[in-house]
């Protein structure tokens, strides 16, 4: 609907308010007949002074959420984008002017960007926690920790529960915290979050019981490879076992036999491999049954 990169506030702040102070305040009868202009010819020169000339009430306004640690710039876009929605909804049958008509939706756009951006973690998702939580940002400009009787008031006001004016409270006043340690902080390693989380590989007894089963596993492997011949014990170390492994062609040549030979005394070594290791019991270095070769 407007499209004024010069009139950008991200640029130079300054700059914008004294550009946009230039455009005029609107009569009533002059905003009526360019709101009928573009209500019923679809006429978007109409709907762009109407913006304009409403532009230095969107700062007015965005100057009242100063205590949010955003940047203004970003609250104008915002409360810019709500002024365009209002223009657009705009009767001017309505018998009311457009600035009182636009306040509800520039305020709205600007209070869902400080839902998203004031914390990291939402802190109101409901109607009713966001209307709470604007209400209670307003009240800790004046008051320290609520009492009982301010909770209940401005539950009361606000038809909520008392927990939840409570509950709004201690989200408000808690802050958020670095993940990492940023070391340009020059903080200790040890305060973050980080590395306060459990590693569940660094259990003691785990490793310790991990590296007995795997010493487990490569003695019952060894002495499975022992009972196969000497042909079935090669080809199973040079296919599986070995760091540059050989494919059934190369062992084919070695051993003057086909490839699909190699494939099927592999296929016969790999189970007689499983059966004999299965056979093998933790703590006994017999079998318990004998594999044939």
């Amino acid at each position: 609907m407007i499209a004024h990169g010069s009139l950008s506030p991200g640029r130079d702040l300054d700059h914008y308010i004294h550009a946009i102070s230039a455009f005029e305040i609107l009569t009533p009868k002059a905003e009526r007949a360019l709101a009928r202009q573009y209500r019923d010819e679809g006429n978007l020169d109409a709907a762009r002074l109407l913006v304009l000339s409403h532009l230095r009430f969107v700062v007015h306004l965005t100057r009242s959420y100063s205590g949010y640690g955003l940047a203004q710039t970003d609250l104008i876009q915002e409360g810019n984008i709500g002024l365009m929605k209002a223009v657009k909804r705009f009767d001017p049958e309505y018998g009311v002017r457009l600035v009182s008509f636009a306040v509800h939706w520039i305020k709205a756009e600007i209070h869902e960007f400080i839902l998203r951006n004031w914390r990291i973690v939402k802190v109101a998702t409901t109607k009713a926690q966001r209307k709470l939580f604007f209400k209670l940002r307003s009240a800790k400009k004046r008051l320290g920790w609520m009492s009982g009787d301010e909770v209940r008031a401005i539950a009361l006001d606000l038809g909520v529960a008392p927990e939840e004016v409570a509950r709004m409270e201690s989200r408000l006043a808690s802050a958020d915290a670095s993940f990492d340690v940023n070391p340009s902080d020059h903080a200790d390693a040890t305060d973050a979050p980080a590395q306060h989380l459990v590693d569940p590989q660094s259990d003691p007894a785990e490793l310790v019981a991990t590296e007995d089963d795997n010493d487990e596993v490569r003695d019952r492997l060894h002495r499975s490879l022992a009972l196969l011949d000497e042909r079935s014990r090669d080809i199973i170390a040079s296919r599986w076992l070995a760091d540059d492994k050989l494919t059934l062609q190369d062992l084919g040549a070695r051993y003057q036999v086909s490839a699909e030979r190699i494939r099927q005394i592999e296929t016969k070594a790999m189970k007689k491999l499983r059966d004999s290791m299965a056979t093998f019991r933790p703590g006994h270095g017999e079998l318990s049954r004998t594999c044939a070769n």
